[in-house]
């Protein structure tokens, strides 16, 4: 997914990009399946074009295994978070749905508390989690979420189009950073001039082995390389405005587009309209594989940070109950089903067996003709990663070193602190309004570093940074003191 395109759902691989909502109420007992409770969900995204016939057959298994049905409402991406706002504010009743502001809202007291329910209704879906799962989404020591197990580490990489590797004999060997793609960059911007060399625009923003209690937005940042007790002003730091001096290097020799800080210009994955852009990968992309599947054409990648397990990875596809709800232990219930049952989910996520996919020995598919982009529902945000079946181009090697880099993977040491806001309301959003007129033309190259980040500083000095950045080192310290 372009980093610039990409909000709050980093770590989300290209094949996966359908979706899942709903909305409702109520739930009885097995026993009285004729006249079943139907749990009302809402999900974010595109509904399938053959929804209908997913969920009656996902709804006949479902009422099978807990005796309820499931009705999921979709509402677009682009609407998502006002209108679930609006329905959580107007303490509309539903059970379930993918997580809006997920803190702040269990904050409020918008979402049960699943910390005793989950073990209890959703015992094997809850206890094969990993652990940043957990302790990522726990909200003053509570659980108010059942997270999608999937890439539950995030590593940013630069990605390249193949063919256009092969058609001028450019080697990708040896990068490790931004200032490593400048040669290839160059070489392929003097054959093909009118071709993005790096293709990005509008919110991208440059990666380095750093985390963020505010997001990348904010200039507060835990420096992965350095001193992981303390919280700095990313924009100061060395490394950091390094990069922005490459990125700045190459918009002047034109490898950046002219209109990058504006501009809101697609380069699909596939064709041949960009060299090299920037992407997040996890353990369930397979490395390149998922993202040459969807660009049907071979992509390479090369990694520019470390795989890091963090909060915004934990909370990257969250399912919450309502407080409003009146099946609440039928609605972690089926949650806990949908993440623990392989039949149910694989039918959802690969869509109807037989059309879009058939066996190919215990846990391997074979897709069909069948198989197409809006004939099934997403991957990332509808179930546990680990039960879907794997395709036949997935070998066990690549499974194992999945399985290993997960194991492997660094957690950071800011997983599970939330920054509580409510001292320095005014200095946060003074502070926002200063970042949203310097992030897009620092972070494209469009405008030099060494001149514009002196008139960032005493911006951000005026609205309030060194009183926010006292409050939120407090919280850190008081977190990591509890974390021993």
């Amino acid at each position: 997914m372009k980093l610039w395109k990409k909000l709050a759902f980093t770590g989300v691989s290209a094949l996966m990009v359908g979706t899942l909502v709903a909305c409702g109420s109520g739930s009885k007992d097995k026993a009285d399946a004729s006249d079943s409770t139907t749990l009302q969900m809402y999900q974010i995204g595109d509904k399938p074009d053959n929804f209908d016939q997913l969920m009656d057959v996902a709804n006949k298994r479902i009422e099978d295994k807990i005796g309820v049905k499931v009705n999921i409402n979709y509402i677009g991406w682009g609407d998502y978070e006002k209108k679930m706002n609006v329905i959580i504010s107007s303490g509309e009743n539903y059970d379930i749905a993918y997580a809006n502001n997920y803190v702040s809202n269990a904050q409020k007291g918008a979402f049960t508390d699943l910390t005793d329910l989950a073990p209890k209704y959703a015992k094997e879906a809850y206890d094969s989690l990993d652990e940043a799962y957990i302790k990522g989404n726990l909200v003053n020591g509570k659980l108010y979420a059942m997270p999608v197990n999937g890439n539950v580490f995030a590593q940013q990489v630069l990605t390249f189009n193949k063919p256009l590797l092969d058609k001028y004999n450019l080697s990708i060997d040896g990068i490790e950073t931004y200032a490593d793609a400048e040669k290839v960059l160059k070489e392929f911007h003097e054959k093909e001039p009118n071709t993005a060399a790096f293709a990005i625009g509008q919110g991208f923003r440059v990666q380095g082995d750093f985390d963020y209690p505010l997001g990348n937005v904010s200039p507060f940042a835990v420096d992965l390389n350095g001193d992981k007790t303390k919280i700095i002003n990313q924009y100061e730091n060395e490394s950091f405005v390094e990069m922005l001096r490459t990125m700045h290097s190459w918009y002047k020799q034109g490898l950046i587009p002219s209109d990058a800080a504006t501009s809101n210009k697609d380069y699909p994955l596939e064709g041949n309209t960009w060299l090299m852009r920037g992407e997040t990968q996890g353990p369930y992309d397979y490395g390149d594989t998922i993202l040459t599947n969807a660009a049907k054409q071979e992509l390479v990648s090369k990694a520019i940070t470390v795989p890091l397990k963090s909060t915004a990875q934990a909370q990257m596809a969250n399912f919450v109950v309502s407080n409003t709800s009146k099946n609440k232990e039928k609605a972690v219930e089926f949650l806990g089903l949908l993440n623990s049952d392989p039949e149910l989910l694989n039918g959802l996520v690969w869509g109807i067996e037989g059309d879009a996919w058939e066996k190919d020995g215990n846990d391997k598919i074979k897709l069909l003709d069948g198989y197409q982009p809006n004939m099934h529902m997403s991957a990332w945000n509808t179930g546990n990663n680990k039960i879907l079946y794997t395709q036949d181009t997935i070998t066990d090697e690549m499974i194992a070193k999945r399985d290993q880099s997960i194991a492997d993977a660094e957690v950071s040491p800011i997983l599970g602190f939330s920054f509580n806001t409510d001292n320095v309301k005014t200095e946060m959003s003074n502070i926002s309004n200063v970042m949203n007129q310097y992030l897009d033309g620092l972070n494209t190259g469009t405008v030099d570093p060494d001149e514009t980040l002196p008139k960032l500083m005493d911006a951000l000095d005026k609205a309030g940074y060194d009183k926010v950045l006292t409050e939120m080192q407090k919280q850190y310290d008081a977190f990591q003191k509890e974390s021993k």
